[in-house]
């Protein structure tokens, strides 16, 4: 449960430091609606991710919250914020296609529901593909934190890569909020290498992971997620892969998945593995981060 230090270093670092809360007479910008979501989520996951892990020390055992539970309570924080990104912070329902001027428009098939005074936009597209961002990226994140410090690691070097395309587009909020998150991972990560001291558990990898989906959703990079978080994309397919393969020919693809256990059981060191899996997310970030860079060009130049 040593997620817990992560979420409140990270929590405290974004209120003290971001400008909203430094006057009470600051109004609550945009940019800044979008970045409290997305700590928000972080921290809705992170709670889900608690009650599992003090299920698990209180009864002294393995199992902690059923998968369908877990997956519901992940699926209400993901909608939660996928309505709150659209109705109050007002973020556009379109899809940045990486490197070029393309935009595909999801808000089109949309319903507005009244309640009261108020109006709630649901755009069903766009609210599905948050909804399975942030799913799909706090269980991927979940599955590679399996070997002392991978996860931490690997979610330093996504979240700085994030914090630099958010200070790209001038959003500082959002950009303090990933920064403060890999300032606290490589805290975290002086006690969780190898061999670990602390572990972050499900309270800090179901939080982190639907920080990274949250940021890339508030960022307009949703499409580019798939390259900058391609580990945890790898990660997730290699279960998949295994699960299907199995089920369908009672033959296994990989030795052991997630795919980060593979090479531990072809003879890799377990240090070996996280480093090399640090360099090429290290890599996967950077792509990602100049097809991002070169799309604003492309976008500037037309």
């Amino acid at each position: 449960m040593g997620g817990v230090l992560i979420l409140i270093v990270v929590t405290a670092t974004f209120l003290i430091e971001s400008p909203v809360f430094v006057s009470a007479t600051v109004a609550v910008g945009r940019n800044t609606r979008l970045s409290l979501l997305a700590l928000g989520a972080m921290l809705g996951c992170g709670l889900l991710g608690f009650v599992d892990d003090w299920s698990k020390v209180s009864h002294e055992r393995s199992l902690g919250l059923r998968p369908r539970a877990k997956l519901f309570w992940q699926g209400v924080v993901a909608t939660a914020f996928g309505l709150l990104v659209v109705n109050w912070a007002g973020l556009p329902t379109w899809v940045q296609i990486p490197l070029t001027n393309s935009k595909l428009e999801l808000g089109a098939v949309s319903t507005t529901i009244r309640l009261g005074g108020a109006s709630i936009v649901v755009p069903w597209l766009y609210l599905a593909l948050v909804v399975i961002m942030v799913i799909g990226m706090s269980n991927a994140v979940n599955l590679t934190d399996g070997l002392d410090g991978l996860a931490a690691g690997t979610v330093t070097i996504v979240t700085l890569a994030f914090a630099g395309i958010a200070f790209r587009i001038n959003n500082l909020p959002t950009a303090l909020l990933a920064a403060a998150v890999a300032g606290a991972c490589i805290g975290f990560l002086w006690y969780n290498s190898y061999p670990a001291d602390i572990f972050m558990g499900d309270t800090g990898s179901l939080g982190l992971g639907a920080l990274i989906a949250a940021l890339a959703v508030i960022t307009k990079t949703e499409l580019l997620l798939l390259v900058i978080g391609g580990i945890y994309v790898a990660e997730t397919l290699s279960v998949i892969l295994q699960v299907a393969s199995f089920k369908l020919t009672r033959k296994r693809i990989f030795r052991m998945a997630p795919i980060h256990h593979h090479f531990e059981m072809i003879g890799w060191s377990e240090t070996k593995v996280m480093v090399r899996f640090w360099i090429i997310t290290g890599i996967l970030a950077g792509l990602g981060f100049a097809m991002y860079f070169v799309g604003t060009i492309v976008a500037k130049a037309r």
